[in-house]
C-alpha cells in the first residue's frame, strides 16, 4: 500500500509539473501568484514544482514590470534556449525548416525549393537530414534536443508516423516516422521524439495555441498550397478519426460535373479552389506563376484572373457553407494561398455562408492565420515539444545535447 500511495503521488506530483510548463510554453510567462490561480494548488506546491523545473533548466524566474505599488513580483518564464526541437514542413515544392526553443520562440528558419516531380521519400529523407543538421547548428550551447516534427500535406497513421496517402507529392504508404528516426540515429547517432503529422490537423493546432483561434474552443484550419485539407478543433481537442485520417476536406466533392482530382474522385473541393486551378484559370501562359501572381495580375487589371479568383471565391464560400454546418465552428482560419485570396472575396464568401443555417453561421467568423503562412511549419514544432511537455524531467534527463554533426 506504501509503494502504490508513493506511486500514485509522484505521478500527480509528474502531472502538476507538466501542466506548469505546458501553461509556460503556451501562454509565456506568468507570476507564481497566476501559476497558483491556474493550477489550483497552494502556493508552496507550485513553489517546489517551478523550483524542479527551474533546476532542470527549463524555467527561469526573472523581475516583474516596474511602476505597481510594492516590490514587483518576480515571473516564470519559459527558457527558450534550455530545450529545442526542429520542425519541417514538407510542402509540394518547397521544404521550410525551423529550430523552435521551449515557448514557441523560433531561433533559425530557412525554406528550399524543390521539383514535386523529383521529390521523392528517398529525396526528402535526404533533404530533412541535411536541413536538421543545418536547424542544429544554430543551437544555444547548451540547448538539449527533444523531439524532431514534420508536416505532410497527406493522410497521417498517428501511430507510427506512416504517410498513408499524399496524393500531390504522388506518395502512397510511406513509412516516414520510421525513415526520419533511421536517418536521425544514423545522422547523429540519436533520434529524439519524431511525430509525423498531417499539416492541417498541424496548422489548426498551431492557430489554437498560439493565433487567431487561441480563445476559441471550436475551429478549423484550412491548409492551401497546391492542394486543400482541413484540421478541426472541437471543444479544445484535435478531431482526428478512427484512424487519425479526418478533416480531408479538400476531397469533399462539391462539384460532380467538375475535373478529376489525383486522388481518383470528381470534383473536388480543392479541384477548385487549390493553387493549380487559380493558375490554370488565370492562364497567364507561364510555368513559374505562383497564385501571388495571379493576385497582382487581377490587381493590375487583368480579366481572365480576376475571374478566376472570382470563382475560387464562390467554390470557397459553397464549401464553407458546409462545414459550417456540419462542425458548427467559432472560427475558420484560411492558410496557404486562400489566405492571399481571400481579401478579395470575402463578400463573396460571407455571402455564401449566408446560406448555411442561422445558427451555426452567426457564431463563425473567417480569419486569415495570425501566423501567416508558418501554421503549419509552428504546429510541428508543437508536435515535437509534447513528450517533454507530458513529463519534462524524464525528457529532458534522457535528451542529448542539440549538437549537429
Amino acid at each position: 500500500m506504501t509503494a502504490r500511495t508513493a506511486a500514485t503521488q509522484d505521478d500527480l506530483r509528474r502531472h502538476n509539473r507538466a501542466r506548469l510548463l505546458r501553461r509556460l510554453h503556451e501562454g509565456g510567462a506568468a507570476s507564481r501568484s497566476d501559476l497558483v490561480a491556474f493550477s489550483g494548488l497552494n502556493r508552496s506546491t507550485v513553489g517546489v514544482l517551478v523550483s524542479e523545473l527551474a533546476d532542470a533548466g527549463l524555467v527561469t524566474e526573472v523581475a516583474g514590470a516596474a511602476g505597481q505599488v510594492g516590490r514587483p513580483s518576480l515571473l516564470v518564464q519559459p527558457d527558450a534556449e534550455s530545450a529545442v526541437v526542429v520542425a519541417l514542413d514538407l510542402k509540394v515544392e518547397r521544404t521550410v525548416v525551423a529550430l523552435v526553443g521551449l515557448g514557441g520562440t523560433v531561433l533559425w528558419r530557412k525554406e528550399q525549393s524543390h521539383k514535386r516531380t523529383s521529390y521523392t521519400p528517398q529525396a526528402a529523407i535526404r533533404n530533412v537530414t541535411t536541413l536538421t543538421a543545418h536547424a542544429l547548428r544554430h543551437a544555444p550551447p547548451h540547448a538539449v534536443w527533444v523531439g524532431v516534427g514534420v508536416s505532410v500535406p497527406g493522410t497521417v497513421d498517428h501511430v507510427d508516423g506512416r504517410v498513408r496517402l499524399a496524393p500531390n507529392l504522388g506518395w502512397a504508404d510511406v513509412p516516414l516516422g520510421g525513415l526520419v528516426r533511421e536517418a536521425m540515429n544514423g545522422k547523429f547517432g540519436y533520434a529524439p521524439a519524431i511525430e509525423v503529422g498531417n499539416d492541417a490537423d498541424l496548422g489548426a493546432v498551431a492557430e489554437h495555441v498560439r493565433g487567431v483561434g487561441a480563445s476559441n474552443r471550436n475551429l478549423i484550419y484550412l491548409s492551401g498550397e497546391v492542394g486543400v485539407g482541413g484540421g478541426v478543433i472541437i471543444e479544445g481537442r484535435a478531431m482526428t478519426g478512427a484512424g487519425g485520417f479526418g478533416g480531408e476536406v479538400g476531397h469533399m466533392v462539391v462539384n460532380p460535373q467538375g475535373v478529376t482530382c489525383r486522388c481518383g474522385a470528381r470534383g473536388c473541393w480543392e479541384t477548385e479552389i487549390g493553387r493549380d486551378a487559380i493558375i490554370r484559370a488565370a492562364a497567364l501562359g507561364d510555368d513559374s506563376v505562383e497564385v501571388e501572381d495571379v493576385v497582382a495580375a487581377a490587381a493590375a487589371g487583368n480579366r481572365k484572373a480576376q475571374a478566376a479568383i472570382d470563382e475560387v471565391g464562390e467554390w470557397l464560400g459553397v464549401g464553407l457553407a458546409n462545414l459550417v454546418n456540419l462542425f458548427n465552428p467559432e472560427v475558420i482560419v484560411l492558410g496557404g494561398h486562400l489566405r492571399l485570396i481571400f481579401p478579395l472575396v470575402s463578400g463573396t464568401v460571407y455571402r455564401r455562408i449566408h446560406y448555411a443555417l442561422p445558427a451555426s453561421r452567426e457564431q463563425v467568423r473567417v480569419e486569415v492565420p495570425a501566423l501567416n503562412g508558418d501554421s503549419t511549419l509552428i504546429g510541428a514544432a508543437e508536435s515535437a515539444f509534447e513528450g517533454l511537455l507530458t513529463d519534462p524531467i524524464d525528457v529532458v534527463s534522457h535528451a542529448h545535447h542539440a549538437v549537429a554533426s
